[in-house]
């Protein structure tokens, strides 16, 4: 092609395109948080709080919630049953606060139910950790190749990478969900009012793309490693 006589990729764009979807939905979802962390609750509960009554009411009482450090760093770890919340919201009484530490909750709770996706997502986890990390070695090993072993380094190391876009996928109806039973648990323990409950809709939404935005950069970044290599392999 004459774009790479050049020295230009063009396939690059869709790193680029990817770069920036994650940026516009991580601006958008901080954006977001800062906005309706202005707002307290009228209940003046706080993260760690509600959290606690969301957890117990569900009748979950062996997981312990944590502070940790960090911006937005809020999750839960099935393996160690911890309730992980950041410094914006385990003491904060915003609605926003409250809102992530709820969707956190709501985790816990699906973890409790053998929700299937978040056990899959669990299994997965290591493969992904592993495949992110040899797929572009192999890559490159395989180019310093040519026919058959080049082109099996290629293909594994392509496959790696597939396990990561997998768990990018299984992600989203994991993060959805848990937004879902969020809002409604909310709503049900009377921790947020009815007037309060759009905004940390708002908030919800806003993280949620930003999963929505790291499963398209990662299939993006799929289809430029089939572009690049799917031609190498029909020239071999």
């Amino acid at each position: 092609m004459p774009y790479y006589y050049w020295g230009f990729d063009p396939t690059y764009l869709l790193v680029v395109i990817g770069a920036v979807i994650c940026l516009i939905a991580s601006a958008r979802v901080n954006s977001t948080f800062n906005k309706y962390a202005q707002y307290r609750s009228m209940s003046g509960m706080t993260g760690a709080q509600a959290a606690e009554r969301i957890l117990h009411a569900a009748g979950i009482y062996d997981v312990s919630i944590q502070h940790v450090s960090g911006n937005l760093t809020d999750h839960y770890h099935p393996g160690k049953k911890t309730l992980n919340l950041s410094d914006a919201v385990y003491n904060s009484t915003s609605v926003a606060a409250i809102g992530v530490a709820a969707h956190e909750c709501g985790h816990a709770i699906q973890h409790q139910q053998g929700y299937v996706p978040l056990s899959l997502r669990t299994a997965i986890v290591p493969v992904a950790n592993i495949g992110s990390t040899l797929s572009w070695p192999l890559i490159l090993i395989g180019l310093l190749f040519s026919r058959n072993t080049g082109s099996f380094l290629i293909n594994l190391g392509i496959l790696c990478f597939s396990f990561a876009v997998l768990f990018q996928l299984v992600t989203l109806p994991v993060e959805f969900n848990a937004s879902s039973r969020a809002l409604a648990l909310l709503g049900q323990q009377g921790i947020l009012s009815e007037s309060e409950m759009p905004y940390t809709r708002k908030v919800l939404k806003a993280a949620a793309l930003t999963y929505v935005a790291s499963a398209a950069a990662a299939l993006l970044q799929l289809l430029r490693l089939l572009l690049l290599f799917g031609g190498r392999r029909r020239d071999d």
